[in-house]
């Protein structure tokens, strides 16, 4: 029985003795990896590159018409012809509706036989002045009767010119807002007319860039309705005063627009371009860490033949699309990370994976001045 006993706690003993050993050596295992140092993080880098920078104002502003104007009638009456068709192109001076008119024809009519008997009156009253057979107040009486009754059919021949709606300008009409039959009364709607070719874009820039703006410069406008498109314009007037609520100053461009691509109430994004300027130092927005304290990059540098990042405080100008103007902290072909700055530290050791359309170590070399 002890023998027994004996030889159980020894096999016991042994398979305790073989696990402690397992777990030894896999611990073991573990603080070798662990003791050798972490591979270097791979990062893109960016050459600071000089280029011929052409910095704009951005700016949002709103399409208008150069002309626009809902159509509606000076003079009552009902609707007798509808001479257009919604949203067709119309030329200046085209009749669009006619009111009902025969009333007022028969009217002028009549006034026109009046006028036609006042004249031959005066005629009569003036032959029979020469021989002193009529007073010269009867010829003053029959003459103005002829400019009381000229008077009258010329105003009702305005009032039938008024009665054909035309259009002022040449444009594109909106949609009708009339019936065939229908009254109208004086200054009812008809249909929105607008001048579309060529047309503006109003939109503010701060006041601080009064000084850097000018009649004639070139602007250019985005629209959703067409975000590939890039419509080309120039400034035609400048507002002679700043708003006081929000201290910009109001700007008016203007666009041609053969195809009526822009239509007015649009939403457009627009660049004021500024002088071009040479040599000026550039980088990609991602390599810039923006915060409160100032922007910052993270410099490689080549020391004890290995390749580490400093932070650089940089300053920064103007934006231009995904590009940054450095106006002071780097020299051109510095090689800044443009990827992968979250888990950097100043000193550290990195690997340089280079980004897509981004120069080699070669040829950062070669940019770096001598």
């Amino acid at each position: 029985m002890f023998v027994r006993l004996l030889i159980v706690f020894t096999v016991l003993a042994a398979l305790v003795a073989a696990l402690a050993y397992t777990k030894y050596s896999q611990i073991q295992r573990d603080i070798a990896i662990f003791s050798q140092p972490m591979p270097p993080p791979t990062v893109a880098a960016a050459v600071v590159t000089a280029r011929t920078w052409e910095p704009t104002l951005a700016a949002i502003g709103t399409v208008r018409a150069v002309e626009g104007v809902d159509l509606n009638n000076e003079v009552a009456g009902q609707v007798r012809d509808i001479l257009f068709e919604s949203g067709t192109l119309v030329k200046q001076g085209q009749i669009l509706l006619q009111l009902e008119d025969d009333v007022d024809q028969a009217d002028l009519e009549g006034l026109r036989a009046a006028e036609r008997l006042a004249q031959i009156k005066l005629d009569r009253n003036r032959a029979l002045l020469k021989d002193r057979a009529v007073a010269q107040g009867d010829v003053d009486e029959t003459l103005a009767q002829l400019d009381q009754a000229r008077a009258l059919v010329k105003a009702k021949e305005a009032t039938i010119r008024k009665k054909a709606i035309r259009a002022p300008f040449a444009g594109q009409l909106g949609i009708r807002q009339v019936n065939l039959g229908q009254y109208l009364a004086e200054g009812s709607a008809i249909v929105p007319l607008q001048a579309l070719d060529p047309v503006f874009i109003d939109y503010a820039l701060p006041e601080r860039d009064l000084a850097q703006l000018r009649v004639g410069q070139t602007v250019q406008a985005r629209v959703a309705a067409y975000p590939d498109r890039l419509f080309a314009g120039s400034i035609q007037a400048i507002g002679p005063g700043i708003d006081q609520g929000t201290r910009n100053v109001p700007i008016r461009a203007r666009f041609e627009n053969r195809d009526l691509a822009l239509r007015p109430g649009m939403f457009a994004r627009v660049a004021t371009r500024l002088p071009a300027q040479d040599a000026v130092l550039t980088l990609p927005r991602e390599a810039i860490a923006f915060n409160t304290y100032g922007d910052s990059v993270f410099l490689i540098e080549e020391r004890d033949g290995k390749t580490q990042v400093q932070r650089r405080q940089i300053r920064t100008g103007a934006v231009r699309g995904d590009e940054v103007a450095v106006l002071d902290g780097l020299t051109a072909g510095d090689r800044v990370v443009v990827a992968g700055q979250v888990k950097l530290t100043n000193g550290q050791e990195i690997s340089i994976q280079p980004a897509k359309d981004q120069p080699d170590q070669t040829a950062a070399d070669q940019a770096r001045p001598e």
